[in-house]
Order: C-alpha cells, then sequence, then structure tokens
C-alpha cells in the first residue's frame, strides 16, 4: 500500500477512534453519575478507583501488548509520560474547558505523594534495564497497597447531596463499567494509529510513547473530567485526574512485565521517572498552597509539561 494511502487509512482510523471515544466517555460519566447519587461512596473516591483505571485501560492495554512483543520502551514511556501528561497537561487544560474549582490539599498531596513513590520505585526497579516478572509484581502490588491506603486514610466525604435509595444502582455500574471498555477500545484505536502515524515519520520509540503516545492514551481522561466538571462533579474530575496518574506509575507500567517480562532502555525511564516526579511534586505543592485550581494555575501546569520537552530531549 502506498505510503500516502497508508497514512490517510490511519488518519480515518484516528478519527473514528475520537469519535467513540467521546461517545462512551460522555456515557461514563452519566452513569457513573447515577452511581454517586445512588451510593454513599465520595465521587473522589470513585474517580481515583473506577475511573482511573477505566480511563487507564488503553495504556494498559499498551502495557501488555507492548511488553509481549518485547518493546519495553513503548510500555515504560506511554506509562510514564502520560502519568506527568495527566498531572500537568490534562489538568493544566481543565479550567480552560470549565469553571475552576475548590481542591482539598490533603487529598492532592496525598495521591501525589504515593504517585511519587510509586515512580522512584519504578526507577529503582528499572535502573537495571529490565523489567522481570517480579518487577511486575512489585508494581501492581503498589497499586492495590496504595489504594487501599488513599482510600482508608481520605475517608472523609464530599458533599453528594441527599442519598437516595436508587433501585437501578447495578445498572448503573455495569453500564459504566460497559461504557469505560468501549472507552478503551476507542482510545486503543486512536493510539494504534498515532503511532502508525508517527511510525512513518521514522519518530524514536521511547521519546514517541513518552510525549506522543501518552497524550493519546491521556485523551480519555481529558474528555471525562470535562464532562464530570461540565456536571458539578468537580471531586469526580480530579479523583480521575490524579487517581489516573497513580494507576499509570503502578498497575500500568507493571500489567505487562507480570505477564511478559521485558528489556527497557534504563537511561531513559530513570530520567522520565525523576523529571516526572519533579513535575508531580510541584503541582502538589501549588495546588496545595493555592487551594484552587483555576487558569492561572492551568497555565502553569501546562509550562511545566511543556518544559518536559526540553528535559527529556536534552
Amino acid at each position: 500500500m502506498p505510503t500516502v494511502l497508508l497514512g490517510l487509512t490511519w488518519i480515518a482510523a484516528l478519527g473514528t477512534g475520537l469519535a467513540v471515544t467521546l461517545f462512551a466517555s460522555a456515557r461514563t460519566v452519566q452513569h457513573t453519575r447515577s452511581l454517586v447519587e445512588a451510593t454513599r461512596i465520595p465521587p473522589f473516591f470513585i474517580g481515583i478507583t473506577l475511573l482511573a483505571v477505566g480511563t487507564d485501560l488503553p495504556e494498559i492495554a499498551n502495557s501488555v501488548i507492548s511488553s509481549a512483543t518485547g518493546h519495553g520502551d513503548l510500555n515504560a514511556g506511554d506509562s510514564i509520560g502520560s502519568t506527568i501528561t495527566q498531572a500537568t497537561l490534562v489538568l493544566g487544560l481543565l479550567p480552560f474547558f470549565a469553571a475552576g474549582f475548590v481542591v482539598r490539599p490533603l487529598r492532592v498531596l496525598a495521591v501525589c505523594g504515593v504517585t511519587i513513590a510509586a515512580l522512584a520505585l519504578g526507577a529503582l526497579l528499572m535502573r537495571d534495564g529490565d523489567l522481570s516478572r517480579f518487577d511486575g509484581a512489585v508494581l501492581v502490588a503498589s497499586w492495590i497497597a496504595g489504594s487501599i491506603l488513599l482510600i482508608k486514610y481520605l475517608s472523609e466525604s464530599e458533599s453528594t447531596g441527599e442519598i437516595t435509595d436508587h433501585p437501578h444502582r447495578v445498572r448503573h455500574g455495569l453500564a459504566a463499567l460497559g461504557y469505560l471498555m468501549l472507552v478503551g477500545v476507542g482510545s486503543a484505536v486512536v493510539v494504534t494509529a498515532f503511532a502508525e502515524i508517527s511510525d512513518l515519520l521514522g519518530v524514536p520509540e521511547y521519546l514517541l510513547s513518552f510525549f506522543l503516545a501518552s497524550v493519546g492514551t491521556s485523551l480519555p481522561e481529558l474528555v471525562v473530567d470535562v464532562t464530570a466538571l461540565r456536571s458539578g462533579h468537580f471531586g469526580l474530575a480530579l479523583g480521575n485526574t490524579l487517581g489516573s496518574s497513580f494507576v499509570d506509575a503502578t498497575l500500568s507500567i507493571g500489567i505487562g512485565p507480570l505477564l511478559f517480562p521485558t528489556a527497557v532502555t534504563a537511561s531513559l525511564a530513570v530520567t522520565g521517572s525523576l523529571a516526572a516526579m519533579a513535575g508531580i511534586a510541584l503541582i502538589a505543592m501549588l495546588l496545595a498552597l493555592s487551594r484552587r485550581h483555576n487558569r492561572f494555575t492551568g497555565a502553569i501546569f501546562i509550562g511545566i509539561y511543556v518544559s518536559l520537552y526540553f528535559v527529556m530531549l536534552a
């Protein structure tokens, strides 16, 4: 197939995948909102658990596929890149799509703290240029342990209004999971098309995944979070954004090697992890001090993301 025709085919796939992602994301928030109103689960905790894992399905799928095919750098680059992309670019863009909102410093510091610890652990495990089955198990276990700690010690719920005895809570829960799967499918098509288009241009594998693939796999977070914000669910949006970063730093990067051990470029993986740690520490400090996320803090977060290009390319 001629290169131009192949490129046009992947562009069409990119548009189709994005349309599916947008549709499924809107439905996900609709059913999750009903689930929030029908249960005593705080929106923030649904964000860092159910939504975070669901919107991270593209990264999780990429981790398994890239590890199985011996492309460990694609897994490491996409997972680490998505960790910082969601905490800076996605979080930074939110106030430009919807109104700013108040944040709770304790929650921000707690989630960012476990994410930084997970990145440090990942850097330590990858410094030998290998992600073994044991390394993958440690990273997946750290996601489980970190999630339990967050839910246990951040037990103060946000106000969700009057709790209703909703007769269809199970249906809403299953529907949310189903649409989250569809979000993952649509996003996987987007990421695959994005990678193929970039491959035609001859972009290096790790940098491609760290910057370009991570943006593609972060689309579900952005769409779901904007929809949640416009519905007034600020805790849901913030929980999903920060929770997704934690999932990427643990479950996403670890699930592939747990099944298929693989090699990575140690210098790039460690450098990316350190850059992500510094960026997340900075945004945690800014949010904790300002106690509000608006366009000013959003512009700073986007600036932090842009600075990563200079750090990684250097």
